[in-house]
C-alpha cells in the first residue's frame, strides 16, 4: 500500500467518523423539536359533559371480572 492510499484510507474514515456524529446530534436534535399532540378535536361535540367523563372512566378502568 502505498503512501497516498493510506492517507486517504485514513481521511475517508475521519470523515465516516464525522458523518455518525452528525447522524447522531441530527437525532438528537429531532427528539427536542416535536411536538406534544394536541387533544383539539378529538371529543365530538362541544362540551366535555359528566357522562362523557364516565364512559371514558368505564372504559379505561374496567371491572375486574372483565380481564
Amino acid at each position: 500500500m502505498s503512501l497516498d492510499s493510506s492517507n486517504f484510507l485514513r481521511k475517508i474514515e475521519e470523515m465516516q467518523r464525522e458523518l455518525e456524529y452528525m447522524k447522531r446530534d441530527l437525532m438528537h436534535l429531532e427528539e427536542k423539536i416535536t411536538r406534544k399532540p394536541s387533544l383539539f378535536g378529538s371529543v365530538s361535540g362541544e362540551d366535555i359533559t359528566d357522562e362523557m367523563i364516565e364512559k371514558a372512566q368505564r372504559e379505561l378502568f374496567r371491572e375486574a371480572e372483565d380481564v
